[in-house]
């Protein structure tokens, strides 16, 4: 299995599930906001949906690793345990710092061919 080293250590910065992910108002995260408030993710139940992304970090494959200066960014892939049960398939995007060994949260989409 491919999976992100120290997954288990890993970071969903609260900003990214209340502002960014579920927010109907964010400049450019609006469709995936409705793509994930499809599924019944709300951001006033951020636990769930960051609970959900750490799930599928630590269950699914990466797909791709990209290193650069700055440190690694992991492509994940896999099916997102969503609160109406339908779990889509998903992309997810983690990096982690040259400095540290922490992954963070960087985006999450619909994988291609992902339910609707």
């Amino acid at each position: 299995m491919n999976t992100v080293p120290n997954s288990h250590l890993a970071v969903v910065e609260e900003s990214k599930i209340k502002g960014y992910l579920p927010s109907e108002n964010h400049p450019t995260g609006r469709n995936k906001s409705a793509y994930f408030r499809s599924f019944g993710f709300r951001a006033d139940s951020s636990s769930i949906f960051s609970d959900a992304l750490l799930l599928h970090l630590g269950t699914s494959d990466f797909i791709s690793a990209t290193s650069s200066e700055f440190g690694t960014k992991y492509i994940v892939e896999g099916p997102l345990l969503t609160p109406d049960g339908r779990n889509p398939q998903i992309k997810v995007v983690w990096f982690v710092a040259r400095s540290t060994i922490i992954p963070r949260l960087v985006t999450a989409y619909p994988a291609r061919g992902g339910q609707r």
